[in-house]
């Protein structure tokens, strides 16, 4: 299953979110923070239920820029 992952830095680390579950992780670097992502997203596919994965799982997820006016 492909999911989509957004990363953003934070601090000293980066943090991984994935919109499509509303499941984050952490790690020291984007790659740490992806496979940290991977992983936690692994565990609540093997650990949820099929009722909670369908209740958390928005199928469609648009990524997109939005030009706003400032000052």
């Amino acid at each position: 299953m492909k999911l989509t992952a957004i990363i953003e830095r934070e601090g000293d680390g980066y943090v991984a979110l994935c919109p499509e579950l509303d499941i984050a992780s952490q790690g020291d670097s984007i790659k740490e923070a992806r496979d940290n992502l991977r992983e936690a997203l692994e565990l609540f596919f093997e650990c949820a239920p099929a009722e909670e994965i369908q209740r958390r799982l928005h199928n469609e997820v648009y990524i997109t820029q939005v030009e706003v006016a400032v000052g």
